[in-house]
């Protein structure tokens, strides 16, 4: 079906507005586009001034009868929650919009709103993969160190597994960013990707796994073997090239940063396949941080010190978003507690 051109048009100032006034990222701008796009689809591309509050039941069951296209099954709650919310937020804009002002009412919007039921189900956490500091000192230990790549490979690592900090952050570093004598990783936001490009300190406790070690002695040749200078990125990216004779040369560290995180995914990745670990996301390391700092500290100052570390301005948002026990260590804590009982007294 082709596309409407008036609604193009719409949707071109929607996403301006979203991108330069509401400060989205191209991301979230692609996932609004992608609902708005099922909603069109649904309604066969008719102009939105004619959208009515009529065609939002009707678009909630087309939702629920709708097929992923990775997994070829139902969309999930989730799926269903977020574009609902997209589609409602879209029309709230909409209705303020000229020409749109007497056909569309403000309050049109909450009609697209998904059920308590639904959201419910949507906002539901479940279980994660969240490795051991145990899994990930074996991780590092069983990754090769013969070539360059290898050792940035394993410094990547190394340095996620010390730092907690997130994957597209490490991805963009540079060398100055790594303080070695004061034990400091700096998330510079006019270059490092941090979230909501923010910029804070992180100070590197290895808790005697011999991570920091690794990622100085990585910045130690980069420097000095390799030249890099201070704005040089601290995890290159691989230059691959081929000879005059069509062979494909060995792969070298080139200047270049990595544009996105995918490369750190697929090194983690090939990682746990080497230490025979269980597969998880860069981002369950930030919960295994967190939880072997609970376990080391009664500090209600030490806890904010390392919430401050992950970039968070309250503590609570570390406790609440990484500080759920994982399964298998609420089993070991729950069945572990003891009824204190008074001490007899001693008779005289």
């Amino acid at each position: 079906m082709k596309p409407n051109p008036s609604n193009e048009r719409v949707k071109h100032r929607y996403f301006q507005w979203l991108r330069n006034a509401r400060q989205k990222n191209d991301k979230t701008i692609d996932q609004v586009a992608a609902a708005l796009d099922r909603f069109e689809e649904f309604s066969r591309r008719r102009d939105f001034g004619s959208l009515r509050v009529e065609q939002a039941g009707p678009f909630k069951k087309h939702l629920a009868s709708q097929n992923a296209a990775r997994s070829g099954t139902r969309l999930s709650k989730a799926t269903i929650t977020s574009t609902l919310y997209a589609i409602r937020d879209f029309v709230r804009w909409l209705a303020e919009q000229k020409g749109f002002r007497n056909r569309i009412l403000k309050t049109d919007a909450d009609y697209f709103s998904p059920s308590l039921h639904d959201e419910a189900i949507a906002r539901a956490t479940r279980p994660t993969r969240v490795p051991t500091l145990g899994e990930l000192q074996s991780m590092v230990a069983a990754m090769p160190t013969g070539t360059p790549i290898d050792r940035r490979d394993r410094a990547v690592v190394a340095l996620i597994a010390m730092s907690a900090a997130r994957d597209d952050a490490v991805a963009s570093l540079q060398v100055q960013d790594f303080d070695v004598d004061d034990k400091q990783l700096f998330q510079d936001s006019r270059h490092v990707r941090t979230k909501f490009r923010k910029t804070f300190p992180t100070w590197l406790n290895d808790f005697d796994t011999g991570f920091f070690d690794i990622v100085a002695e990585w910045k130690k040749e980069l420097v000095e073997d390799h030249g890099f200078g201070p704005t040089d990125p601290l995890f290159p990216k691989t230059d691959t090239s081929f000879g005059p004779d069509g062979i494909r040369m060995p792969p070298r560290l080139a200047r270049g940063t990595w544009a996105n995180a995918d490369a750190i995914r697929r090194i983690l990745s090939k990682a746990c396949a080497g230490a025979d670990v269980s597969a998880f996301k860069p981002h369950s390391i930030r919960k295994t941080m967190t939880l072997v700092v609970m376990e080391s500290t009664n500090s209600i100052a030490a806890m904010k010190a390392y919430s401050q570390n992950l970039g968070h301005d309250d503590l609570k948002t570390t406790i609440f978003t990484y500080g759920n026990v994982p399964t298998h260590r609420q089993r070991e804590l729950v069945l572990g507690l003891r009824i204190k009982t008074a001490e007899p007294e001693p008779a005289e």
